[in-house]
């Protein structure tokens, strides 16, 4: 298993690119530590890595509250023993399907502000257990991209900006304490997409005809990523991007 004896955190753990995450994490012999706001999808996605055999634990915790983000790392090393991956997964609250000059100021800025911050709090807080070990592997989600000039997409395209510039000044920092900072890159995924929502054929098909593949990532691809950046067989791998876009970005 590429992940045996590892510990697993991820916030967001109850939406479903973290528990498709923590559930692959899980099969490669980590143990998945789950922090999210709400307690019923958190608890939900622990039931679906325990019932496949996987170790989840759970925790009620705001990704943008420094203390509380604090505590929440301190109380997982105190239990397990070790941080070794974390992954930040939470929603951005963001707004889309209105163009930048109409926008409001609040609607364009939030994303951004909650995924740098999110990001910023989670990622400093397992650096320093990371740098303790003298190892780790921060993840991120998002990447850089140019949106389809149809899209309306606010401030979210920014936010991955953002965030990029943060995880290369992680990567740099924190690379001679042996800890690897590494982005997953989608062009989007279409099963997050609600099963009954009236939009999801046509937002689908619009995402993969951006593909060279003709498809997108899937839960299960993202996954399978995750747990492969993570693991030994990318330890030669910091300061990227993993492309998984099908296509739909050319580096």
């Amino acid at each position: 298993m590429l992940l045996r004896n590892r510990n697993a955190v991820i916030y967001g753990g109850g939406g479903a690119i973290g528990s498709a995450v923590a559930r692959a994490f899980a099969r490669a012999g980590a143990r998945v530590h789950l922090a999210g706001r709400t307690r019923g999808s958190l608890d939900e996605a622990a039931e679906s890595v325990r019932a496949a055999g996987g170790l989840a634990d759970t925790d009620q915790v705001d990704a943008l509250d420094e203390a509380a983000v604090d505590r929440f790392t301190d109380a997982v090393v105190e239990r397990a023993g070790s941080l070794d991956i974390s992954f930040s997964l939470i929603s951005f609250g963001e707004v889309q399907g209105i163009p930048l000059t109409e926008i409001s100021l609040a609607d364009f800025e939030r994303p951004v502000h909650n995924a740098v911050r999110a990001m910023f709090l989670t990622s400093r807080s397992a650096a320093r257990h990371m740098i303790r070990q003298k190892s780790g592997v921060i993840l991120a989600f998002g990447g850089y991209g140019d949106p389809p000039r149809e899209h309306r997409l606010g401030g979210f395209q920014v936010a991955f900006g953002a965030m990029e510039s943060l995880r290369r000044n992680l990567a740099a920092e924190l690379g001679p304490h042996g800890i690897r900072v590494l982005t997953l890159q989608t062009g989007g995924v279409p099963d997050t997409l609600p099963e009954n929502a009236d939009y999801r054929d046509a937002v689908t098909s619009e995402i993969d005809g951006h593909t060279l593949l003709g498809r997108a990532a899937s839960l299960d691809d993202v996954g399978s990523v995750a747990v492969f950046a993570a693991s030994d067989m990318a330890r030669s791998m910091t300061a990227t991007a993993l492309n998984i876009t099908g296509g739909s970005v050319v580096d």
